[in-house]
């Protein structure tokens, strides 16, 4: 188990670091930065002496390897710079950001989660097949409507319609359910999708089969088999969902109005500023890899022969190394001559 967990360990660390080296390349790449924007405004008025300044105080000035190499060491430090349109710290926005929209997501990916059970379920035990089809529609229609779609549908109708919800965010819990809801059925329609053909594949095995025929029923099956079975694919899906959580967190909150990471995201695009959009990768991609990495801890304790399966595969690998070996030597003994002889010797005095 320790080996599998450090193992886990560090393709999380190389994940963290070619997300950082990847966006600092791509952002580099991008023409115009919010500086030179500042230094090229008339109405800044700043000298060129000033620029100079500006240039050489944001590294702007130096090639792009030693920026990286600065950067990368910064930011193990714990330090991502300062935002180049308002001066303060990286770690001060994306800090006053971050409960935004992870309360947002969090809440989010609970709703995903129980939309996608209730759809799983429903449609493979409804007891009428009318409501079985209708509800296993459900994954392909959400995923066919755009997330800023449903929001707007939301806003609509329980807020300007029946005025249940707050139309802009006041800080209360009700005026984040339905930003949650609508990020929660985008992540809902590949979960449910795929929870709904994992209950249909496991249902189909023998040992459902055994159990029924020995008088259990679908309840006893469901929690005792197919359950547990069932899930480890969309645990899979779960850790990977995290990025439509991200990504969606962007689209919900510019159209609810709620202060949050995608609003801080939305702003730095439009200003350029560089160091702000990298540390919102940074932290989306500590956020991801954070997610998968517990999933992946959880694989062993759902099904023990993720384990299994990982030392087989080593000792079979062993043994593959330990053939090859032999089959060398074999060939280097059948090389000499006066070795063959003897090798085949014993052979040759047993027979008649």
């Amino acid at each position: 188990m320790r080996r599998y967990i450090l193992k886990r360990l560090g393709q999380a660390l190389l994940v963290l670091w070619a997300a950082y080296t990847v966006s600092f390349l791509l952002l580099s790449a991008l023409p115009g930065d919010a500086v030179h924007n500042r230094i090229q405004n008339p109405e800044a008025q700043i000298s060129p002496e000033q620029a100079q300044v500006l240039i050489a105080y944001y590294g702007l000035d130096r090639p792009l390897w030693e920026q990286y190499g600065t950067a990368l060491t910064a930011a193990l430090r714990g330090d991502l710079g300062y935002s180049l349109t308002d001066g303060r710290a990286v770690t001060e926005l994306v800090g006053a950001a971050l409960p935004s929209t992870l309360a947002l997501t969090g809440l989010a990916l609970v709703f995903g989660v129980v939309f996608s059970l209730l759809i799983g379920i429903v449609a493979n035990y409804a007891p009428w097949k009318s409501v079985r089809d209708v509800v296993g529609s459900f994954p392909a229609l959400f995923g066919s409507i755009p997330t800023f779609v449903v929001g707007i549908l939301l806003l609509q109708f329980f807020s300007f319609g029946f005025r249940l919800i707050p139309a802009s965010d006041d800080g209360s819990f009700v005026a984040l359910l339905a930003p949650a809801i609508t990020l929660g059925i985008l992540i809902a329609a590949p979960l449910a999708q795929v929870f709904t053909t994992s209950i249909r594949s496991v249902r189909g095995q023998p040992f459902a089969h055994v159990l029924h025929a020995r008088g259990a029923g679908e309840a006893y099956i469901f929690r005792r088999g197919v359950l547990r079975n069932s899930s480890m694919p969309v645990l899979t899906l779960l850790g990977l969902a995290c990025g439509e959580l991200i990504a969606g967190a962007v689209v919900t909150e510019s159209v609810f109005a709620r202060p949050g990471i995608g609003q801080l995201t939305v702003g730095a695009v439009s200003t350029q500023d560089l160091p702000v959009l990298q540390g919102v990768v940074l932290v989306a991609a500590l956020a991801y890899v954070t997610v998968n990495f517990l999933v992946d801890i959880a694989y062993p304790f759902i099904d023990p022969r993720v384990l299994v399966d990982g030392k087989a595969q080593r000792v079979t690998a062993r043994r593959v190394r330990t053939n090859a070996t032999a089959s060398d030597a074999d060939r280097e003994l059948a090389a000499l001559p006066n070795l063959r002889v003897a090798h085949r010797l014993p052979v040759e005095m047993s027979m008649p």
